[in-house]
C-alpha cells in the first residue's frame, strides 16, 4: 500500500484541542490499568523469547538504550535484543539486514521485541500510545517535534504514524503525524490505535 494513500485513510479531523492535566492523568490511569495485567499476562512468551535469544546469539536478552522521552529528557528504553551484539546505534529504519539476528527478524516483524516497554509504561517513561521515542542523535526529528509541541507528552509503545506507517527516516511528516494525535488526543483515539496497531501484527 502506498504509504500517503494509508495516510489519507487515518485522517483525523483538525483541531487545535490540547489535552489537559486531567485528560493526561486519565491517560495514565488507562496506561497502568492496561500495562500492568499485559505485562504479566505476556511475562512467559518474553521469557520464551528471551531463552531463544540467548540460545541463538551471544549477548543479554534485553537491550536498553537511551532515547529521548518527554521534555526531551532522556531514559532508558528496554527491548527483546533484535542485533547482533557489538551492532551501531542506529534507528530502526537505518539497522543493516545485517546486524539482526534471525529470531530478530521474527521478534520485530511480530513487534514482540516492544514487549519489555510496559515496564518503561508502569515506571512512567512512556505511554502505551504516543509518538514514538527517538535516539538523541536523532536531532531533526527532536527540533520538529519540539517545535510542534510534541515533546510535552510521553512517547508510546505505538502511535499514529506507526499506524499509518510513517518512520522516522521522513523526520518532519512523523513530528507532524505525532502533532496532529496530539491536537486530537483522546482515550477512544489511544484504543482505537492500539487496536489498529494489534491488528495489523
Amino acid at each position: 500500500m502506498n504509504p500517503h494513500q494509508n495516510e489519507r485513510s487515518l485522517r483525523l479531523p483538525r483541531t487545535s484541542q490540547q489535552p489537559s492535566a486531567l485528560h493526561l492523568r486519565g491517560k495514565r490511569l488507562m496506561d497502568l490499568c492496561l500495562a500492568v495485567p499485559a505485562i504479566i499476562v505476556f511475562a512467559p512468551v518474553m521469557a520464551v523469547c528471551a531463552i531463544l535469544i540467548r540460545a541463538t546469539s551471544p549477548g543479554p536478552a534485553i537491550f536498553a538504550q537511551m532515547r529521548v522521552g518527554k521534555e526531551g529528557r532522556g531514559f532508558l528504553c528496554y527491548k527483546l535484543r533484535t542485533m547482533r551484539k557489538g551492532s551501531p546505534s542506529v534507528p530502526t529504519h537505518e539497522a543493516p539486514v545485517s546486524y539482526i539476528t534471525p529470531i530478530g527478524k521474527f521478534l520485530r516483524k511480530t513487534k514482540l521485541d516492544e514487549l519489555p516497554q510496559l515496564w518503561n509504561v508502569i515506571r512512567g517513561d512512556m505511554s502505551l500510545v504516543g509518538p514514538r521515542p527517538c535516539l538523541p542523535e536523532q536531532a531533526e526529528l527532536i527540533l520538529h517535534r519540539r517545535n510542534l509541541g510534541v515533546l510535552q507528552i510521553e512517547p508510546g509503545i505505538t502511535g499514529l504514524a506507526q499506524v499509518r506507517d510513517i518512520d522516522m527516516s521522513d523526520p518532519r511528516r512523523c513530528a507532524e503525524s505525532d502533532a496532529e494525535y496530539l491536537r486530537n488526543w483522546s482515550l477512544r483515539l489511544d484504543l482505537w490505535l492500539m487496536f489498529r496497531t494489534v491488528w495489523r501484527g
